[in-house]
């Protein structure tokens, strides 16, 4: 399926996929120091924002696929991509099952693993008994630390996540309840920035952003003072390492 998308600037064309809960409007404060210098792909991973709710349950060769498909429908053959959590690993997954399509890779606060399975499975059930407004109060207190105090986007969020299809929510984390990307790390060749959190208590960086470094060759970590949505938390240095890397 081809996601909802916005396309932006000018340059080099560059996806950026959100994570789990959130949609294409996550990078809002990124996008006019990178529109300087790339073409902005921005999509909404199925389930989520603007995008359909196809039949679940969902894997991540589904999510990957929308995003090649998304490629081709705005014929684009090759493309760096930045993803944060779940965008992060599609990213990964991009990398290993389409390296001809990948540039460069950027993936923020997200993981090869991210157990344990039963935990996914019973959010999932959660959502779809009693709704996204059930975990909104604990995602936030896992997305931010309590030092953030930006009142309109913590808004923002919280209205944006109960804004998603619960149906859409529960089959991607059906995605990540299955997910395992470790043994195939080495077979990403793109060259990957690793971005963590030090203060994320959903991937902290020593048990995820490490262990996928030490999976892709020549991938480099750089960890920020910030919670799981470091992109939001920490834009400016976002911005700064994300144009190091890809320029």
């Amino acid at each position: 399926m081809i996601p909802h998308h916005v396309v932006t600037g000018d340059g080099p064309p560059l996806v950026l996929s959100n994570s789990l809960g959130t949609n294409l409007y996550l990078w809002e404060d990124q996008v006019p120091a990178l529109a300087e210098h790339f073409t902005l792909i921005r999509y909404d991973t199925r389930g989520h924002g603007g995008s359909e709710t196809p039949p679940g349950p969902y894997t991540l060769d589904d999510l990957g696929q929308d995003v090649i498909d998304l490629l081709d429908h705005l014929e684009i053959a090759r493309a760096h991509v930045a993803g944060i959590s779940l965008g992060g690993m599609t990213a990964m997954w991009l990398g290993i099952h389409a390296p001809e399509r990948v540039d460069k890779l950027a993936l923020l606060c997200t993981s090869p693993r991210m157990g344990p399975p039963e935990m996914w499975r019973d959010r999932a059930a959660l959502v779809r008994e009693q709704g996204t407004e059930a975990i909104v109060d604990t995602t936030l207190q896992r997305w931010l630390t309590d030092a953030y105090d930006d009142q309109h986007a913590i808004n923002w969020l919280r209205e944006s996540f109960i804004a998603i299809d619960d149906e859409g929510y529960a089959n991607c984390c059906h995605v990540i309840e299955h997910m395992d990307l470790v043994p195939n790390l080495d077979g990403i060749s793109a060259p990957t920035l690793v971005i963590g959190g030090a203060k994320d208590p959903a991937t902290p960086p020593d048990e995820h952003a490490k262990k996928i470094v030490e999976g892709i060759p020549g991938a480099r970590l750089e960890i920020l003072d910030g919670a799981h949505l470091i992109n939001v938390e920490c834009s400016d240095d976002v911005v700064r390492l994300l144009l190091e890397h890809l320029r």
